[in-house]
């Protein structure tokens, strides 16, 4: 019984303070739809890297490599020779989406495969360095056309007759 007497006081208020709420309620549905915009494009930026990431794996497993395999060689095939043609492993963590767990294990495959050799360096014994070897350097050369060829056409933007 009492429910029923509150929710009869509740109808009983006066019409302003429903209209201020209606007020506030459209503001908030405002703020709701830019929301579900930024949601929506952030749904879109994941769907499209999904594929592509999908894609790159499938174009470059013939070569047994994967998206993250190509990421790192080819941060790797873009070193200086000033660097000796290596980089620090931290330095290519801060540039793939991968934990450093999972970067150390991606480098020790790669490593395996004949594709990088690590060595320690010398001015702090805590840093490793990563080249690539000549196999690798090869294999990037190879594959690098294929890798492109999946970015341009997944990345490429609708023209307006599609």
């Amino acid at each position: 019984m009492a429910l029923v007497q509150e929710a009869w006081a509740e109808r009983a208020r006066p019409q302003r303070s429903r209209y201020r709420c209606t007020r506030i309620n459209m503001r908030c549905m405002g703020v709701n739809a830019a929301g579900a915009r930024l949601e929506e494009q952030w749904r879109d930026i994941l769907s499209v890297h999904a594929r592509t990431m999908c894609e790159i794996d499938r174009a470059l497993h013939p070569y047994g490599l994967g998206a993250s395999d190509f990421e790192v060689l080819d941060i790797l095939a873009a070193e200086t020779p000033a660097h000796g043609d290596q980089c620090r492993v931290q330095n290519i963590a801060g540039r793939v989406h991968l934990s450093q767990s999972a970067l150390s294990r991606l480098i020790g495959r790669l490593e395996k495969d004949g594709l990088v050799r690590r060595s320690v360096c010398e001015e702090d014994r805590r840093g490793v360095w990563v080249a690539l070897t000549d196999e690798g350097r090869e294999l990037h050369t190879r594959v690098l056309p294929l890798q492109r060829d999946v970015l341009a056409r997944m990345l490429e933007e609708p023209t307006s007759a599609e």
